[in-house]
């Protein structure tokens, strides 16, 4: 088990939670339900406390594999578990997604019966949307603190600008306060470092990080000899995630995983370790594949960046700057790339 003084404050709350926390939005696609299980029981006995989920993962199906899991292990009242809301699980409706007091309300009743509990620990935003005043939003994750259903809420992929709003509304409309902010961190893309990672500190908040690898990038599996086109899961699925792998990224991992493989650490570890140490993080968000990669990932919890590799990597990509697009499921992000 992980020892106590390693578990870190979660912003402005009583709570503390491991270094390193479980990512699942593997679970189903591709991870099976049962591996996906054995990987739960896994980070839980080894100290990992937070569970991040959302109802969009595999159409709510990794809600799904988490309830029952924490149903038949009794770990329910020792984990903090988070998940999300914003898109459809439903019938796709007009009302069916976004952040209405609606959609809400609905999602939160849907998401406690997927995950069999009666209380959510972490309630976020998965995604701003700039056509609804956040007041709305407040107001409705402020009722569903009162009743109990949620312990405390959060956000995904902000700008400062709405971090700063949503402390403000709440001071002066006496509604419960944000307490996290989730969003896109590696050495590839370390643009929130500029606005975003010192709002979330002005404000209190625990921040979770999401692609701590980038994708794989930073595990050096990919190589530019492919001639722009990478025959990997992640970059087969097109879109969003094809556009953050580049040439220039990839280029920029093969020197990091040289620099890493010089200093006798692997490549995949020193990414987590250069998240999970840099000012103003909580925790990066480990999304294992399988019960053999958590395995891999869990001691990571006690190591930590020395300040040679830690000066090495700012020389790669210097604080502020990106050369991967992590932001691009942002559309308020218009930051260039090096």
């Amino acid at each position: 088990m992980l020892d106590h003084s390693l578990y870190r404050p979660l912003g402005r709350t009583g709570l503390k939670v491991s270094p390193i926390c479980l990512g699942t939005d593997n679970f189903t696609n591709p991870t099976s339900a049962d591996e996906s299980t054995q990987i739960i029981n896994y980070a839980l006995e080894s100290g990992i406390n937070l569970i991040d989920t959302a109802n969009g993962y595999a159409s709510g199906a990794s809600e799904k594999i988490i309830g029952r899991a924490l149903e038949n292990n009794g770990l329910r009242d020792d984990v903090i578990l988070a998940t999300k809301f914003y898109y459809p699980t439903g019938k796709h409706g007009v009302n069916d997604s976004g952040v209405s007091r609606k959609h809400i309300i609905k999602a939160c009743e849907d998401s406690l019966k997927r995950l069999k509990t009666d209380y959510i620990d972490l309630y976020q935003m998965h995604r701003v949307d700039m056509n609804v005043p956040l007041e709305e939003t407040l107001y409705a994750l402020s009722h569903l603190v009162s009743q109990g259903k949620i312990r405390y809420f959060g956000a995904t992929t902000s700008p400062s600008w709405k971090i700063a709003e949503s402390k403000m509304l709440s001071e002066f409309k006496n509604l419960s306060h944000s307490i996290s902010e989730q969003l896109p961190y590696n050495l590839l893309d370390r643009r929130v470092e500029n606005e975003i990672l010192p709002a979330c500190e002005w404000a209190n908040l625990a921040v979770l990080a999401w692609s701590p690898l980038a994708m794989g990038m930073l595990t050096g599996r990919y190589s530019n000899s492919e001639d722009g086109t990478y025959d990997t899961p992640r970059f087969n699925r097109g879109g969003i995630y094809a556009e953050r792998i580049s040439k220039k990224a990839v280029s920029v991992a093969s020197q990091f995983a040289a620099l890493a493989n010089a200093h006798g650490v692997k490549p995949a570890h020193l990414a987590m370790i250069w998240v999970k140490d840099q000012k103003g993080i909580t925790a990066p968000l480990a999304g294992p594949r399988t019960l053999e990669q958590i395995k891999d990932i869990v001691p990571l919890m006690e190591k930590e960046l020395s300040q040679e590799l830690q000066e090495a990597c700012d020389k790669l990509v210097p604080p502020g700057c990106a050369v991967a697009d992590f932001l691009n499921s942002a559309p308020w992000m218009k930051g260039n790339l090096l």
